[in-house]
């Protein structure tokens, strides 16, 4: 009888049994990250802007503390719910955020160039990383942070690609490294082509990977350049929606799995992640005003936080020896990836005459 008890399978655990279980790993996450915020904080303090966001933070003390420390069973549980099923909620919230208006009063013109620009640097990245040997699921989020906005977009592809930890945790750190630099490095850009505050701030909302650092990267052109730095940024950040959704309908195909022999039935919560479902009513209701604006924020900022939550967990879980064999190609691909976006942006502004 004792033998049966112990063997009890997961399913049939209370509620409390498995709280219980999840606990130590996600107050490790929560630690992690009230350490993050707090330093992001401090450089806001410091420097008026965080160049470095407490999200790469958070997955960069996690991979420290993994470095030296090897988490047990009592903590693996909660870290891996952490790195997942939060992560999975955080995306769904951000749909309240999404208003289809922003896309309309962004113009045709420079609305086709965005979806261009998205859609052309999603490809050739991908087709970069692969050709460097890359696999196909960090392919993938290199592609999709470059392309999109950087980390948040590796936070919310990930789960939808099933890409491992290691995988998240090479595409985060690299992409940070180069968002930084492409704060500070991107003003110089305007003598050398002789840029107006309008194309600047173009150029940084098609470039810049998040809506933070295009509020840096901006602020040395002016007003005008970073309210339409902005603008392009958010619009940018919109494509995020349907890229996942498209990625959840190639995800199957990742696994190599054999489909089954017989008829099928079409379920399309198989298809579509049920957090994906999720963000599209969310970002419809908020489009049709079934979202009150005070929501907006509170939503937003409880999405933030479980994000960075899951990045600590992400980091928990890393195994630095892994990122050390692929740094080199991680780091070349990433690279690569954002020279060439760089001039396709700079080849839509002057052709297209935007700004």
């Amino acid at each position: 009888m004792q033998k049966n008890r112990l063997m009890k399978p997961p399913e049939s655990r209370s509620p409390v049994s498995r709280i219980r279980e999840l606990a130590p790993g996600i107050a490790l996450c929560a630690a992690v990250t009230l350490v993050s915020i707090g330093l992001q904080h401090l450089e806001e303090s410091t420097f008026e802007h965080p160049y470095i966001e407490a999200l790469v933070i958070a997955i960069l003390l996690g991979m420290a503390i993994r470095t030296f420390w090897t988490p047990s069973t009592l903590w693996r549980s909660g870290i891996a719910f952490s790195a997942k099923q939060l992560l999975e909620v955080a995306v769904m919230l951000l749909g309240a955020s999404i208003s289809f208006a922003a896309i309309v009063a962004s113009g045709p013109v420079l609305l086709a160039a965005i979806v261009a620009t998205v859609v052309v640097t999603i490809l050739a990245s991908f087709a970069i990383s692969r050709l460097l040997g890359l696999a196909v699921r960090i392919s993938i989020l290199i592609a999709c942070g470059n392309s999109i906005c950087g980390n948040s977009a590796i936070a919310a592809v990930a789960p939808v690609i099933g890409a491992s930890s290691d995988d998240v945790a090479s595409s985060i750190s690299f992409t940070a490294i180069l968002g930084v630099l492409m704060v500070l490095g991107l003003p110089l850009l305007i003598p050398l082509f002789g840029l107006g505050a309008g194309q600047y701030g173009i150029l940084a909302g098609l470039t810049v990977y998040a809506v933070p650092q295009v509020l840096a990267a901006t602020v040395p052109a002016g007003l005008a350049a970073t309210q339409i730095g902005t603008l392009v940024k958010l619009v940018r950040v919109l494509m995020l929606g349907p890229v996942v959704v498209g990625l959840s309908l190639l995800a199957p195909r990742l696994s190599g799995a054999a489909p089954k022999a017989g008829p099928r039935r079409f379920d399309p919560f198989k298809l579509v992640p049920w957090f994906i479902v999720g963000f599209l009513v969310l970002a419809a209701c908020r489009s049709l005003g079934l979202v009150p604006d005070l929501t907006v924020g509170p939503i937003t900022r409880v999405a933030a936080l479980l994000t960075v939550v899951s990045m600590a967990a992400l980091g928990l879980g890393v195994d630095v020896r892994v990122i050390g064999r692929v740094g080199g190609r991680v780091t070349a691909a990433v690279t690569l990836s954002l020279l060439l976006l760089l001039l396709i942006s700079l080849g839509l502004i002057h052709l297209l005459r935007l700004g």
